[in-house]
């Protein structure tokens, strides 16, 4: 059967397109929760001069959606999560986890816009999030262990707090003191006689 969505329905389509679904899908679910219409001739006809209509609003949510997906460009999330000894975290990391990472980070994502499979293990994945229609961004989420991440920060606390240490001189060569001069030592090598 084929429907018109009426919203964005993540892995089927996005707000007015025109899709083809499984009947008991399309009757059982997407009509009931009004997520979809059939997409009769009427209902086609109605979509086009919706869209005729709509065409400078939809241009400036996509102009948002793209300065939104340039913000994330370049951003990649680093999240900490307690494994066991065989690399297996206990639970999982899920969308949830990465809008939470990126609410941090200052960056307001809803988490029904993102994609990914849950995390179960330390690694690098990576996350889509569907702004618009045509307006995707893939931001790589690196998973760490606990254990990891402390080791890491303590050790850049210790660079950043170390002394700034002189170069050290080689050990096999030793420093010899010049003796002191004094007017007695000079008088008795000039008053004592030459031993030949």
């Amino acid at each position: 059967m084929e429907v018109i969505l009426k919203e964005d329905v993540i892995g089927l389509g996005y707000k007015n397109d025109i899709v083809k679904v499984k009947n008991g899908y399309g009757r059982n679910y997407l009509i009931p929760k009004s997520k979809a219409v059939i997409a009769t001739k009427v209902a086609m006809k109605q979509l086009t001069e919706d869209m005729k209509q709509q065409a400078d609003k939809i241009a400036a949510l996509k102009a948002e959606a793209t300065k939104k997906a340039e913000a994330l460009k370049d951003v990649s999330l680093v999240i900490t999560a307690k494994v066991g000894s065989t690399g297996v975290t206990y639970g999982s990391v899920n969308v949830a986890t990465v809008a939470e990472e990126l609410s941090k980070k200052g960056f307001d994502v809803d988490r029904k816009i993102i994609t990914m499979h849950d995390i179960k293990r330390v690694g690098s994945f990576e996350a889509t999030i569907h702004f618009f229609k045509d307006v995707e961004v893939r931001v790589p989420v690196e998973v760490v262990a606990e254990q990891d991440a402390a080791t890491k920060e303590v050790a850049k606390k210790k660079v950043a707090k170390a002394p700034k240490v002189e170069k050290a001189k080689p050990s096999n060569v030793e420093e010899k003191e010049a003796p002191e001069v004094t007017e007695e030592s000079s008088v008795s090598e000039e008053e004592a006689p030459a031993a030949e």
